[in-house]
């Protein structure tokens, strides 16, 4: 089979070989992240144009290298469109929503006590 041209639009088999995800994943992102427009034939065949392969390989970037959860990914995904100069994780505000590695123990206590340290000193300012 020849290889399609760089701009071609590939289809969800294609698209789900070259990021090894399961097709239902990418059917579920869809679902979940709004950016992600797919453009449908009739019969409901799926094509994904390069721009909906950049904002899949993001997603799958935060979910699985970076530990964000879906509403987290979610949050992140705006946030760069509406400023891409600067990265979330540098501005702190979807630090809250990234899930803690599972393999690292360490890492979510330390994040555990950092917000406990934070909600005492709320609490101190505000009484």
């Amino acid at each position: 089979m020849a290889d399609k041209a760089a701009g071609a639009f590939q289809t969800i088999s294609e698209v789900s070989s070259t990021l090894d995800l399961p097709a239902h994943v990418l059917r579920f992102w869809e679902t979940k992240f709004m950016q992600l427009k797919p453009m449908k034939r009739s019969g409901g065949r799926r094509y994904y144009r390069p721009e909906d392969i950049e904002i899949l390989q993001s997603i799958k970037a935060l979910l699985y290298q970076e530990g964000f959860t879906i509403k987290g990914a979610q949050k992140a995904l705006s946030l760069r469109k509406s400023s891409p100069a600067k990265a979330p994780e540098a501005r702190g505000d979807v630090i809250a929503d990234k899930a803690p590695p599972a393999n690292n123990m360490a890492q979510a206590l330390a994040l555990l006590d950092d917000a406990d340290k934070r909600l005492d000193r709320l609490l101190l300012a505000a009484s």
